[in-house]
């Protein structure tokens, strides 16, 4: 069956018009039911927290009414990153988590996305099962307690700091003397990826860093990481750390004002960890999107690359599945399992500039350990993407590209899990090649589906 609301990271969409209060409350009600149903607390609890989003106070008031009205306790955890939400997650006695936040999504977007008692996204069986309750009106069949049965609301924001100690304490290695600019993207960062990068002793610029809603993503953090490189020249700083709204996911700068993307960070930590014997199997998780350089380059340590369906979600999952330790995606989903259940753009942040200081060397030279294929990504904007690979023209025309770029090379085409977009990615030795389809596959699509 194929889902409605969940995407691939929750359920998003524009606050207030696809992702209305009333669907919030269903969320609510129905996903902590199923978060609950087989709780042994006689009064589950279940967590929430949120990133700075102006929709974030409706939609979360309508999630602990679903909540409290099927005798959950809630705790409000207040403005903080995903990662947060899912150690706390996993760390407190609770049944699961909530985090409202479209990660990095423009402003008028929200979203929600659950955690399990282990910090673990719901499956997309568990999705399944939720919207079967929602869409075919079940929800009468879950109780309705009364009196002080009823689910009451804490608020615990201190709790952030447990996290923010949490990742101070992934990492024994000091950064002192190390100059580091931070865009916290006007979102969940702005308080704890300073917090951590002062403790650890780093000298620390902080861009972006207005969580008033209004201003998330908007023209910062790792969708537009130009600003924060522009500032790691000006102030003559060692690394640029761009984060996304929610804080799952990080770019970074290298002292040259470079981006560092996704990839090229796996590239080096695995490096890192192999020295550490920490990278179990010598296996790197990550998703069709990534660079075919990363595997030339683990290659040449002896390591393997195991690709997965786009989302960390499913990295995730085969990460567990199989006890690999690092894993993640180009656009800095980057997951340490040994620390962390999701993407954590702070916690890699810290894990990368502690390499910089253990070995003496820049991010520039640290990142030499893997170099680029050429790779266009595409995205083109739809009015329905429903269906969209069952168009025989956009079939046809993809295997045409398959056959000209052959087997060093791949084309590889999907719709966005929370955009209204169909994504096109090529990749090749040919450059000349790759612009060539690109323009043939996007001029059909916008044809086809506009």
């Amino acid at each position: 069956m194929e889902k409605k609301l969940f995407g691939t990271d929750g359920v998003r969409g524009v606050a207030n018009h696809e992702l209305k209060g009333e669907l919030a409350f269903k969320l609510g009600r129905i996903g902590g039911y199923y978060l609950t149903k087989n709780s042994e607390q006689e009064r589950p609890v279940v967590i929430i927290g949120k990133d700075t989003r102006l929709s974030g106070d409706m939609l979360e008031a309508a999630l602990m009414a679903g909540l409290t009205s099927v005798g959950i306790d809630v705790y409000r955890l207040g403005i903080i990153p995903t990662p947060g939400v899912c150690f706390l997650s996993r760390s407190k006695e609770v049944a699961g988590g909530v985090m409202i936040s479209a990660s990095h999504n423009p402003t008028a977007d929200n979203g929600i996305k659950f955690f399990d008692q282990n910090g673990i996204k719901l499956s997309d069986q568990a999705e399944l099962e939720i919207e079967e309750l929602i869409f075919n009106d079940h929800s009468e069949e879950l109780p309705y307690p009364i009196d002080n049965e009823i689910g009451l609301i804490e608020e615990k924001y201190d709790w952030i700091e447990e996290y923010i100690n949490f990742v101070i304490k992934s990492t024994d290695q000091k950064l002192d003397g190390l100059k580091v600019v931070i865009d916290c993207a006007n979102g969940a960062a702005y308080q704890a990826s300073p917090s951590v990068f002062e403790s650890l002793g780093a000298e620390v610029i902080v861009i972006n860093n207005h969580p008033n809603g209004a201003e998330i993503n908007v023209n910062c953090g790792s969708t537009a990481p130009e600003l924060a490189a522009e500032k790691v020249i000006k102030t003559d700083a060692d690394l640029g750390v761009a984060h996304d709204g929610d804080a799952d996911r990080v770019i970074l700068i290298d002292e040259k004002g470079e981006i560092v993307e996704g990839d090229n960070i796996m590239a080096v930590a695995a490096r890192e960890m192999i020295a550490q014997d920490k990278l179990n199997k010598n296996t790197v998780v990550t998703t069709k999107y990534s660079n075919l350089g990363l595997k030339e380059s683990l290659a040449e340590v002896g390591a393997e690359l195991v690709i997965t369906k786009n989302g960390d979600r499913y990295v995730l999952a085969e990460m567990l599945k199989n006890n690999y330790r690092l894993g993640g995606e180009k656009s800095g989903h980057i997951i340490f399992s040994e620390y962390n259940t999701t993407g954590d753009g702070i916690l890699t942040a810290v894990k990368i500039a502690a390499i910089i200081k253990k070995k003496g060397q820049s991010l520039s030279q640290l990142k030499e350990v893997m170099s680029y294929w050429p790779q266009l990504l595409a995205n083109v904007k739809v009015s329905q993407k429903d269906g969209w690979d069952q168009n025989t023209r956009i079939e046809a025309e993809i295997k045409a590209a398959e056959n000209e770029i052959g087997t060093s090379g791949r084309v590889f085409v999907r719709a966005s899990g929370t955009e209204p977009l169909i994504r096109v990615m090529l990749e090749g030795k040919e450059e000349e090649l790759l612009n060539k389809w690109e323009r043939k596959l996007t001029k059909l699509i916008s044809e086809e589906l506009n």
